[in-house]
């Protein structure tokens, strides 16, 4: 089983796609909540250089408060993560997919809200 959703835009800027996906984010109803430039990090911190990469930390605020209400440990695993990476020419965007992340979960109301945040990223992603 894939772990991400993945859509590769050829010939994109990361800042295209980033506008992009954070329009995307919005029209489903997720927030941006944190964001990690990966690569400025790795030249900061170790001195490393790297293609462009972001980390977008997305939230549903109402999928959210449904997946706390049934499993208050989940929040270890939020928010949902969008990553944003130049190569081959172009960006490529992966999200979480929520089924494969809460599949160590033996909750079955909480695989059917996975299953819904999923269906709503595979709909984002498409639409970047």
């Amino acid at each position: 089983m894939s772990y991400t959703i993945d859509r590769h835009i050829p010939d994109a800027t990361l800042e295209d796609v980033d506008a992009r996906t954070r329009s995307a984010l919005g029209a489903h109803g997720f927030g941006v909540l944190t964001e990690i430039d990966v690569q400025a990090t790795m030249k900061k911190k170790i001195d490393k250089d790297m293609d462009g990469y972001r980390i977008l930390g997305a939230c549903n605020p109402s999928m959210a408060w449904e997946a706390i209400g049934m499993e208050p440990k989940v929040g270890a695993m939020l928010p949902c993560n969008v990553i944003l990476r130049a190569e081959n020419g172009g960006v490529t965007v992966s999200a979480i997919d929520p089924q494969a992340s809460m599949a160590a979960i033996d909750n079955d109301g909480l695989k059917a809200v996975a299953g819904q945040v999923r269906d709503m990223l595979t709909a984002v992603v498409a639409e970047v």
